[in-house]
């Protein structure tokens, strides 16, 4: 479990929210209040040692992305019948992605940064993912409705 978790954590570090150790630990600072060290977070990323809880909230909510906490999920319930069939769990995650791609684009349209334009990017791409997700979920009903009428 300590590969998987600390693979997304490098993808998630390595990604355009941070792409460097100084921006992820501004951003486990900002948000837990608690400094880290670029030696610290080198060590985690060479998996010398594990990654405490707060600190992957921090940098999942900081990059708006949270590979960990959905992997946790998939562990706690790995059919997900319920967590990916539910068509109000797609209208959420609808809400949040898009909200999010729409505050980054905004973000980047301030700053004009090429980071800024990249992180817009992922997010556009995760809002599109989630949308595809919907998508299939409601196929799924369609299909479901022919199959009780039949």
């Amino acid at each position: 479990m300590r590969d998987v978790i600390n693979a997304q954590m490098v993808a998630l570090i390595d990604s355009p929210a941070f792409g460097c150790l100084d921006a992820a630990a501004e951003a486990i600072r900002a948000r837990t209040g608690q400094p880290v060290g670029k030696g610290t977070l080198s060590r985690r990323l060479s998996g010398q040692c594990g990654w405490p809880i707060d600190e992957v909230w921090a940098l999942e909510d900081a990059a708006g992305r949270h590979p960990v906490t959905r992997y946790r999920m998939r562990r706690m319930n790995p059919d997900e019948k319920t967590a990916a069939g539910s068509i109000l769990s797609q209208a959420g995650a609808i809400s949040k992605e898009a909200g999010e791609a729409v505050s980054s684009i905004l973000a980047a349209e301030q700053s004009a940064s090429a980071a800024d334009w990249a992180a817009a990017g992922v997010e556009i791409d995760e809002a599109i993912d989630v949308l595809r997700r919907a998508r299939a979920c409601a196929e799924a009903k369609v299909l479901e409705g022919q199959h009780e009428r039949a």
